[in-house]
Formats: C-alpha cells, structure tokens, sequence
C-alpha cells in the first residue's frame, strides 16, 4: 500500500489529450519491439531474417489508426535510433573570433549558419557559414548604458534563440536586455526591457514568433515578438533561472538553479509541474521531445525525465567524472546540454576535456554512455544541426556564468563536429523499418 501511495504522489495530473497520446507512443513502442522481435525470427516457415509477416503488421497498423486518427499521422511522434560513430579528430573545424569565452550559440534552421555570442559582449551575429567557416557578420558590443547608440549589447550575452522560420533572432544578456534581431541581415529591430536581472533563458515556441524569457529575477515572460509586445509573467522559482526551452506546445520548461527544481509552464491554463531529482544548482536544459527533457546540474549529474513523473526516470551522476580544480578533487560540472529532436540522442558538455554521447535506452528510462570526443575548456554550449549531421560546441577558459576558475589552454571558439550515424527510424507506417 505504501509503494501504491508513494508511485501515485510521483504521478503529475494529465489532461486526457495528454494521456490519450502516451498511450499512443506506448503502443507505438510496442509495436516497433514486435516490429524488430518478428525481424530478427522470420514468419513461420520463413528463414530468419525474412521479416514479418506483412498481413500481420498491417493489421497491427491498421489496428492502431483506427484506434490513434491522427496521433499516428504525425511526424513529431517518429523516434529515431541512432547508432553514432566516433569522429576523426582531424575533421572537427574551430571557428575563432571571439576574444572572451563563448557563453550561448544557435543553428539556423536549414543549418547553413551559426550564430554566436560571448562575454566581449559583441554578437557574432557573424552567420559563422558551416560549409565555409566564414564569419559573415560582426556586431561590435559597446559600454554599459550605450544600448542606444550601438546596435551590439554592452555586457555579456547569456543567451539566444532563433525562430524556427529563421525570421527573428533573440538575445539576452546580463544588463537585463532582450534584444530582437534580423537573422538575414543582422539588423537590430527591438529591445525589449522588463527584467529585473540577468536574462539568462531564451526561447521561440516552434512555428511562431511567440517567444519566452527566463532571467536571473526568478520569473518567465512571454513575448509577441512579431507585434513587438510584452503578454505576461509568470512566477515560481525560488532561485535564479538558469536555462530555458520550449518545443510546439504552449509551454516551456526551465532549470531552476540551486532551487533544485525543473519546472514545466503551462501557459494558457497559467500553472507549473515542479520536478525535483538534483543535489545541486541546476544549470541546463532541454526537451527532447514533447513528453522527455534532460537536465544538468553542478553536481556532475545528468537527468532524464518524463513530463509524467516528478521524479527522474535516469540519473547519470558524476557523468564526467572528477577532476582537481583549485587544489581540490571536484566533481566536474554539467554546464551545457543537448538533444537531437525526436530521437534516443543526447551530448553533454563539462569542462572535463571531452564532449560526451549518451543513448536514452529502455524507453526512456535508462542512460547509456556512447562515446567521448575530446576538446578542452568550458563547453558552455551545445547544438545538434536539425539534421543530426554534425554537433556545435560552444568553448570558453571559463564557464557562462562565472569566473571561478580559468583554463588556460583553452581556446575560446566554437567547434563544429561531424558525426557519421547510422539511422533507423521507428514509424507507426513501418515499424521497425530502417
């Protein structure tokens, strides 16, 4: 009775649109294991190998439509497995420019350019071009309360984003300012003012122009960047913000520092799901999909969730290990996170000397590590481009945001890594297709 209660209280209330489509992917999962199980055997009286039956899994198919309409349909609901080979050392291209640490970077989304920013406070707007590694573009930062007469931003850049059309770019920076880009044509076209600090969290809702902030004053607000409007605020952490996504829903989540909670937002119902499963600050975050995220904090784990538990459904502690800071063996911090979208793929970045790859194995429910790709300094960024072909590092002598220690043998730049994949896509058309 007590572990009924305790598995109950870890349950967060789901709309039935919600429930209807976990279901959904729980029979897709399924059907995807049947999928693989009758590859791997063969039909009756069939060699091994040959496959399923094709009566059989058009039933299944079929079944599943009628039962799902168009949740089958989608293809946001296609997971992709991706089996990652280690990148040749010698391919990884380093973008340098920046003189300060690199502290925020993003990938337009047809993955022609990158665009940065660092604590020299000048935004290298610079469309960094990924096939070239030509900087394209430089917007020269200026002093404090010179906002007005410089088009760059006169502290440090904490974070950016960039609508899913390309259209607009964002960035914040410490001065409390949110600051409205032309991605085209690195034209500043609005500031937006109503923080009471650090603007440390950025992010476009998919397929709008709707766009959410989240700062070090503890709050999230949400922006019409298109009418240039401010359309409200929302409160809930207990300590400074310090990362931010969102996918096509009208929500977002955040991590919540060292208030030691990640916080999914439901804007138009105006409420929070509160996650807790961190010993320390939380300092990154991402969703994977619209029902999965990955966070991580300064005590060197790694956590995976399921907007349906409060609790972690993975937890990779001291993922990079520890190493000696300061005359102190420490733990290595998690300062920066990343997820392919809509697949089992996830990279973390420390300042341990190494990216590294991680499976989300069992469902979900487990971690596994793959592989490690080396590269010195504070990774205070990270970005897979949309099609999953290469990942974006953002490096820096110190972490975004802070100046605890320095690693001097770091280059701050951004490194732009191959990867070579191997893909199986799961989809509810073909389960277990490759």
């Amino acid at each position: 009775g007590r572990r009924r209660r305790e598995a109950a209280e870890e349950e967060v209330e789901e709309t039935p649109q919600e429930k209807k489509l976990r279901l959904a992917k729980q029979y897709l999962e399924e059907l995807r294991q049947l999928g693989e199980s009758r590859l791997a055997a063969g039909p009756r009286g069939a060699a091994p190998g040959a496959g399923p039956g094709p009566h059989a899994l058009e039933g299944a198919v079929l079944g599943y439509s009628r039962a799902w309409g168009r949740v089958l349909r989608s293809p946001a609901h296609i997971l992709l497995f991706l089996q990652v080979q280690p990148p040749d050392p010698a391919r990884i291209c380093v973008l340098r420019g920046h003189q300060l640490p690199v502290t925020c970077l993003v990938i337009s989304p047809d993955d022609r350019f990158i665009f940065s920013a660092s604590k020299d406070g000048s935004l290298i707007k610079c469309k960094w071009e990924v096939a070239s590694g030509k900087r394209l573009c430089v917007v020269p930062g200026g002093k404090k309360g010179t906002e007005e007469r410089h088009l760059g931003h006169a502290s440090h850049v904490l974070c950016m984003a960039i609508s899913s059309d390309g259209k607009y770019l964002a960035t914040g920076d410490r001065n409390k300012l949110i600051m409205i880009w032309d991605a085209a044509t690195c034209k500043r076209l609005h500031i937006f003012t109503g923080h009471r600090d650090a603007v440390s969290g950025l992010s476009f809702r998919k397929g709008t122009h709707q766009l959410y902030s989240a700062s070090h004053d503890r709050c999230v607000k949400v922006w019409d960047v298109a009418e240039n409007a401010y359309v409200e605020t929302l409160f809930g952490h207990q300590d400074v913000i310090t990362g931010l996504d969102s996918l096509s829903r009208e929500c977002c989540v955040t991590a919540g520092g060292r208030d030691g909670t990640v916080r999914l937002w439901k804007i138009p119902e105006e409420s929070q799901l509160v996650f807790s499963g961190h010993q320390g600050s939380i300092d990154c975050i991402q969703l994977i999909n619209e029902e999965h995220m990955v966070s991580g904090a300064d005590d060197g784990s790694v956590a995976l969730w399921g907007l349906t538990k409060k609790k972690p459904l993975a937890l990779a502690r001291q993922a990079h290990g520890e190493q000696e800071a300061q005359g102190l063996q420490q733990t290595c911090w998690i300062s920066a996170v990343a997820a392919l979208r809509n697949s089992d793929l996830l990279a973390t970045g420390s300042h341990s000397g190494s990216v590294k790859l991680w499976k989300c194995g069992e469902g979900f429910r487990k971690l596994e590590h793959l592989l490690d790709i080396p590269l010195v300094g504070f990774v205070n960024s990270l970005k897979f481009s949309a099609a999953g072909d290469f990942l974006v590092a953002g490096i820096g002598q110190e972490h975004r945001l802070g100046r605890w220690w320095r690693i001097k043998e770091a280059k701050n730049s951004i490194c732009i890594i191959p990867l070579k994949q191997k893909t199986t896509a799961s989809s509810p058309e073909s389960p277990g297709s490759s």
